[in-house]
């Protein structure tokens, strides 16, 4: 794709940033990934801070620590305009809330090994997508686990309205991306969004 990142994300060249104030947990994702890939930890929110730069490809982040929160370390990476993927890792149920913050992706704890591994492949590939790719594959989410949301006042929400609306129209955008693409970006863009579809 011509606005595409070019990073390598092999998996032995690919650094994953695993946060979790539950050593233990932190520890145990780590052995599950250290075999495919470079893996920081980090227990709390300061710690995730000072392990992040140019060098992490991946965050598997816990959104419920106390004193430097899992919202408030993925505001952090944005702000820095860092280029990674952000998965949140947590027992937090999704709610409204969850709209603004700029995750590409949300498990529920517990997780098991094989859907974490999958999980932080799914996050190396969507690195290689462009922005207006990546955009619509986090608002998707958020779409998602709110339509599964047990309060029917969230999917009634002003809120709620808005989000199936700028999906929308990053569905019209990304036709209009794929309008400009030659049949190779199309083949590849094709093959990766049925993986994704398959992944999820």
């Amino acid at each position: 794709m011509s606005d595409a990142d070019t990073r390598n994300t092999d998996d032995e060249d690919a650094t994953v940033l695993v946060v979790d104030d539950e050593e233990g947990l932190a520890d145990l994702y780590a052995i599950w990934l250290r075999d495919s890939y470079t893996v920081r930890t980090a227990y709390n929110g300061e710690e995730a801070v000072e392990a992040l730069d140019e060098g992490v490809d991946a965050v598997l982040l816990d959104r419920q620590m106390p004193d430097f929160s899992g919202d408030h370390v993925l505001e952090t990476i944005r702000e820095r305009d860092l280029d990674c993927r952000v998965a949140m890792v947590t027992a937090v149920e999704p709610e409204l809330d969850i709209i603004d913050l700029g995750f590409d992706d949300y498990l529920r704890k517990p997780v098991d090994r094989e859907t974490l591994r999958a999980t932080v492949v799914r996050l190396l590939r969507r690195s290689t997508y462009n922005g207006t790719v990546q955009r619509y594959f986090s608002t998707a989410r958020k779409h998602a686990l709110l339509v599964d949301s047990e309060d029917p006042s969230v999917t009634e929400s002003e809120e709620f309205r808005e989000l199936r609306s700028r999906l929308d129209a990053l569905r019209d955008e990304l036709d209009d991306v794929v309008a400009d693409f030659d049949s190779e970006d199309y083949e590849v863009l094709f093959r990766r969004l049925s993986d994704e579809t398959d992944d999820d």
